[in-house]
């Protein structure tokens, strides 16, 4: 230090530099200020702090959970004050320059502002014990108290334990450096797991520093904290955890008998203050009071460690020591512990080039590599597990014959090639210098990462302290007298249960199993609701659902019934089918509890998401009433998720005891209000639905009146039903860009995500913004092919940015999703790939907020938004854009038009229509239907049926508006069609269809004997009919086949599975004239048709029809959909198919692999109204598919008879027909 009376200067300006202060005495430190040396250019811009009690083991203070530097000085004048967060008790202090002025040199004047500290201190060696007894007229006060700090290097240890009289205990535990408080309720008949409950906290609590711990019981429930962390707990009643003798042991448990065999898990360190209720337990040690019984060696001060440790910083790190050269033999030991797998710890070559060894860490496991001249390289390993942050012991010696390395209990030998071991003159611990290329010292793995202590070469201590002042040795990249190990899972910032693991720089979060994805396991995976999977494109099926998106909730599992209006979330219970009750008392209830695959927050969340709910409950009852007659006291009742006793049925409000029939005026007498009520013997029933959401779903059913003679009830109750999604379609338009809708301030210090759609027709916008004091968080649509996430969290503005090839102004619905974690931010847009941004290592990770959120414009109303913005989530809040919008200026609630956006997913023809939530597809002018037109109207054709469509007035063929834009009649002449159909079938030759007309013209699409397309038109009676043959493949092989016919005037156009193509060109005209019918399987009149077309017709169609359209002409849609307006005929077995499509295979999506409920649950309900197709008995929907199965059986069977019994009796009246067919023609 140079002498100056303007501060401190060392002689040397490097980063292993520091300035000491003594206090003379523990003091507690509140803050510290700094400037610059007096009259000079010399300052510190940056700095570390630390302190220690006894000038040893020092521990380096943090100001957040990442931060270890403090700023310092910008010139030498100014005085840069700050106040500590976390005040700390020390004797001495340590300032550590880490930058300074580059144009001077350190330069540092220091105060420290603080007060005196006054504790007393209890010392335990191991085998002692201080025992606290309570007086005898102590009774156990409402409120318990336990405070003290401690410290020690061991690792495990009991620092206090209070029993009961029947083996339930509570005890405060060090295990493996965490801090365990173990409730043991003593009950004996329950298992292990439910007997004891267990709170962890803290980790590498063994770093002989101070901890505090405040352990608070009120009544039952328990807060218990270690430094700044807190765990809450709440014991059950009576459950013995808490009933407890008057007395508490502090460093180890005593005997039976008082005697001195004490646990091998005694405490051996120091306790500070330690209070009970107020009681100092020290002070009445002190004085040897008879409440303190004291065993063992127990000492009033706690002596100051002079183990040295070493910190190995980084991957560069190195120590070099000096070893005894020329000895005969190799002896190193040492401790070491961090979070690494892998890592250089040791080297050295032997004396005179005759071999080295490389001791490693590899996949947490010590491993030795020995090199011997002329020998092969030989390998041993020891230890497993070795990364986890504990102190490991480790022994390397050899000598002449045998080399052995021991880790803890673990100990490998590996014989060597007999000779002279020579010790050699330098060990390389961690990496190399930067000058040295030894050959002892080269490795391929990077250098250790971790902490050293207690090492010894040669039966020699090495003294740290000793290489640090230069004395010793050679180092690089070290801190030592101190272990700076961190550990960076505790508290886990891995989020919904993802699974923490780290290294000595990083934690990495393993989110397999949880439901979520994202660096820190935030992000959910699922969709929110069915209606969000339906406007995926999704159709009926099972699906995880995450109501609350990237909140606490986690996902459940649902089955989402999509149909055209709407989509609805299918949760069913696991009760019985259906209930019956009989021979229970007046008085005496009979109670059902009805639990669901989802918990009771998740539940309520559904619900509140939702639009609608109702549950059914079908109630029948015989002499069995729901109101006593007498008196109107209920006899039954339920309970929902509030666990109230509700007393309302049906369609009634809450607060009336009575059903829906008793508020129509319907029940079964005027003086009844349910049907159950007039207690008569035969039986009667209620349809109920249940639909205030705020009770729903059913818990519970309690019957009461069934103690009558031929009294007996029953009932089934149904799934949970709910539709909609509250915050799907919120949404508000931005009409001016000064206006904005604001909101409270965020709050996501370590975690924020914020996710919406937009659409807008502006190439610029901010869509939303929230301000601290240097922080900020912002959203915006920068150009129009770009939206970046920008922020701020005191490491200086960080932008991530996603670029599209197309532009986001194009007034559709995009999809944005941010979030910003301690380990970085991401951002996507739509589909595009996620752009992630990763934080700086031992940066600031707090944001801190305080603005207003500012949605759709800023704080300065400039760069504001115009466009919509919908579905606005934070942190899996939902905002409520729309009622916001109702009172604010230039804000409107709701944003019209959906199309644009989702159009796309009315397929097969169908078109999209605008609704107030959404759209729908109307599947009029589509051979499909289903809420998306994707649905397969298939029909399975027996031998010999046949179905025909015949064409009348007034019905439009295409959607061409030319010639197709009048009404068919007699008259009509079409220049174009086009056909679609898919099949499946083995037989040939088969007609696939046949098209006729008033004037013998005709269509007819044909297999023919080996299964290959035929097409033949006649579009002039008076020529031959055009004949095209279509090698593609052999399409009668029982596979599922498309097939699309397009005709404009003589061209021809055909596709065989959306692959094969060819073009012919018509020579028998242009003109299709007065189309007649349409006919699909077996037709029995074909006038002027050629023989093939006729022998095809007599044979018909086996096989299964789907998607048949000619025009806007879809016969099967007419056929087996209600509501049909054309005329069509079936003759014979022809039976409703649920889709000719092949069976899905591995790899199918997901919603094909999906099992549907019994009728097809893609299809609309009754009466139009979008209900969903299930029953009420509860069970998973996906069960209905076995009835289903049954049902077609049966069917198939009776069409099997029927098909007899019609070829039979038709077999006469064709005769004519078929005569023209050859007699050696297959039957």
């Amino acid at each position: 230090m140079e002498n100056s009376a303007g501060g401190w200067t060392p002689l040397v300006s490097d980063k292993y530099q520091w300035l000491q202060i003594d206090l003379g005495e523990r003091m507690k430190v509140t803050s510290v200020a700094t400037q610059g040396g007096y009259g000079s250019s010399n300052w510190v811009s940056n700095y570390l702090l630390m302190f220690s009690d006894g000038g040893r083991n020092w521990k380096q203070y943090r100001r957040e959970e990442s931060i270890w530097g403090f700023p310092g000085n910008t010139n030498a004048d100014s005085v840069v004050h700050y106040r500590l967060q976390s005040p700390f008790q020390a004797r001495f202090l340590r300032f550590l320059p880490v930058a300074w002025n580059p144009k001077g040199r350190i330069g540092m004047r220091i105060e420290v502002y603080g007060c005196v500290y006054r504790s007393k201190m209890v010392y335990f060696d191991g085998p002692s014990v201080l025992l606290y007894r309570f007086d005898k007229k102590f009774v156990r006060p409402v409120r318990d108290v336990i405070s003290l700090k401690f410290k020690t290097m061991q690792s495990n240890g009991i620092l206090l334990h209070r029993e009961g009289q029947h083996g339930n205990h509570l005890t405060l535990e060090l295990i493996e450096g965490k801090l365990v408080f173990s409730l043991n309720s003593g009950n004996a008949n329950l298992p292990s797991t439910k007997a004891q409950s267990n709170l962890i906290l803290g980790s590498l609590l063994d770093d002989q520093h101070w901890h505090s711990v405040y352990i608070e019981q009120l009544n039952t429930h328990i807060n218990f904290t270690l430094d700044k962390y807190t765990q809450y707990f709440q014991a059950k009643e009576h459950s013995g955890y808490l009933d407890l003798n008057s007395e508490i042991s502090f460093g180890g448990i005593l005997t039976v008998g008082r005697s001195l065999a004490f646990s091998h898990k005694s405490f051996h360190g120091c306790l500070e203050n330690p209070y009970y209720n107020g009681v100092d337990i020290v002070e009445l040690a002190k004085k040897h009071k008879p409440q303190i019984l004291i065993m063992g060696n127990v000492t009033f001060s706690c002596p100051q460690s002079q183990i040295v440790p070493v910190t190995f910083l980084n991957s560069r790190s190195c120590l070099a020591l000096p070893g005894n050269s020329g000895k005969n033999k190799v002896s190193v030991t040492f401790q070491f512990r961090t979070w690494n797998k892998a890592g250089h710890l040791l080297s050295s070559e032997f004396w005179h080039g005759s071999g080295k060894f490389v001791l490693f860490l590899q996949d947490g496991k010590l491993k030795l590599s020995l090199f011997q001249p002329e020998e092969s390289i030989r390998n041993i390993t020891a230890g497993s597990g070795l990364n986890d942050g504990q102190w490991h012991s480790v022994s390397l010696s050899a000598k002449w014959n045998h080399l052995v390395v021991v880790v803890g209990d673990d100990t490998a030998v590996l014989p060597l090639v007999p000779m002279l071991i020579v010790s050699g003159n330098i060990y390389y611990f961690g990496g190399c210098p930067g000058n040295s290329s030894g050959y002892g010292c080269s490795s391929p793995l990077e250098g250790f990462q971790g902490c050293l202590r207690l090492i010894s070469i040669d039966d020699a201590v090495v003294d740290p302290i000793l290489v640090q002042q230069g004395v010793l040795g050679s180092f690089r990249d070290l801190q030592i007298d101190s272990c700076g190990i961190t550990d960076r899972c505790l508290p886990s910032h891995c989020e919904h249960g993802g699974e923490c693991s780290q290294s000595w720089d990083a934690f990495s979060c393993d989110c397999t199993g949880t439901g979520y994805m994202g660096l820190t396991c935030h992000s959910p995976l699922y969709e929110q609701s069915c209606e969000a999977h339906k406007y995926r494109g999704n159709s009926s099926g099972l699906y995880h659902v995450d109501v609350d998106g990237s909140g606490p909730l986690g996902s459940f599992l649902v089955y989402c019934n999509m149909t055209a209006d709407t989509a609805w979330t299918v949760v069913p219970h696991g009760g019985p089918d259906t209930v019956t009750v009989s021979g229970t008392a007046r008085g005496l209830a009979h109670s059902t509890t009805f639990a669901y695959g989802a918990g009771a927050g998740q539940l309520r969340a559904a619900v509140v998401l939702a639009e609608r709910c109702e549950q059914q409950l079908v109630l029948s009852c015989r002499a069995a009433q729901l109101t006593d007659a007498q008196d109107g006291s209920p006899l039954s009742w339920w309970s929902g998720r509030t666990n109230e006793t509700l007393m309302y049925w049906g369609g009634s409000q809450p607060d009336a005891q009575r059903c829906t029939c008793g508020l129509e005026g319907n029940c079964s007498g005027s003086q009844y209000h349910c049907n159950c009520d007039a207690d008569w013997n035969a039986w009667s029933s209620e349809t109920i639905v249940l639909s205030q959401k705020e009770h729903l779903p059913v818990t519970q059913v309690v019957i009461t009146d069934t103690g009558r003679r031929h009294s007996e009830a029953a009932y089934a109750l149904g799934p949970l039903l709910c539709h909609g999604d509250n915050s799907f379609w919120n949404s508000a338009s931005f009409n001016t860009e000064t206006s904005y809708l604001h909101f409270p301030t965020l709050h996501g210090e370590f975690t924020a995500d914020v996710c919406f759609f937009f659409k807008t027709t502006v190439s610029s916008g901010v869509f939303m913004e929230n301000l601290g004091i240097t922080d900020f968080i912002r959203i915006e649509l920068r150009a129009p092919t770009e939206v970046t996430f920008s922020f701020d969290v005191g490491n200086g503005p960080c932008e991530v940015t996603v670029q599209s090839s197309t532009p986001f102004n194009d007034n559709k619905w995009h999809h944005v999703r941010a979030e910003r974690n301690i380990k970085g931010a991401s951002l996507q847009v739509d589909q595009l790939p996620q752009k992630i941004h990763s934080a700086p290592a031992d940066g600031h990770v707090r944001l801190q907020l305080n603005s207003q959120l500012f949605i759709g414009g800023t704080a300065s109303r400039l760069r504001g938004f115009l466009g919509c913005i919908r579905s606005l989530q934070l942190n899996g809040v939902s905002l409520d854009l729309e009622e916001r919008a109702t009172v604010t200026p230039g804000v409107e609630p709701g944003c019209a038009g959906h199309c644009s956006s989702y159009g796309h997913l009315c397929r097969n023809g169908g078109r999209c229509q605008e609704e107030q939530r959404g759209v729908s597809c109307n599947c009029t002018l589509s051979a499909y239907d289903g809420p998306f037109c994707t649905n397969e109207i298939s029909a399975y054709f027996g031998t010999g049926s046949s179905m025909t469509y015949t064409f009348q007035e007034h019905y439009p063929l295409s959607e061409n508006k030319s010639s197709f834009a009048s009404s068919l009649h007699r008259n009509t002449t079409l220049t174009r069609e086009m056909i679609t159909l898919s099949f499946r079938t083995t037989q040939t030759p088969s007609l696939l269809l046949y098209v006729s007309s008033f004037h013998e013209e005709y269509l007819s699409v044909i297999l023919s004997n080996n299964g290959s397309l035929q097409i033949r038109y006649k579009l002039d009676s008076h020529q031959d009919s055009d004949v095209f043959n279509f090698d593609f493949t052999n399409l009668a092989d029982g596979h599922f086949h498309q097939l699309k016919i397009k005709r404009e005037e003589a061209v021809v156009a055909v596709e065989v599975n959306q692959s094969a193509k060819r073009q012919v060109i018509l020579a028998s005209g242009t003109e299709f004239n007065a189309v007649k019918s349409l006919a699909l399987g077996k037709v029995l009149e074909t006038p002027g048709a050629d023989a093939d077309t006729r022998r095809a017709a007599a044979r018909g169609f086996t096989g299964c029809l789907s998607a048949v359209r000619f025009g806007r002409a879809a016969p099967l849609k007419a056929a087996l959909r209600p509501g049909g307006r054309a005329p069509v005929s079936v003759r014979g077995p022809v039976a409703a198919a649920s889709g000719c499509a092949a069976p899905a295979g591995p790899g199918s999506s997901a919603r094909e692999l999906t099992p549907r409920l019994a009728g097809d649950a893609g299809r609309p309900g009754p009466a139009g109204k979008g209900a969903p197709l299930v029953t009420a008995d509860g069970r998973d929907p996906a069960v209905f598919v076995v009835g289903g199965v049954i049902a077609v059986v049966i069917f198939t069977l009776l069409c099997i008879t029927a098909m007899a019994l019609h070829i039979y009796q038709q077999r006469n009246l064709h005769k004519e027909n078929e005569s023209e067919i050859s007699k050696n023609e297959e039957c």
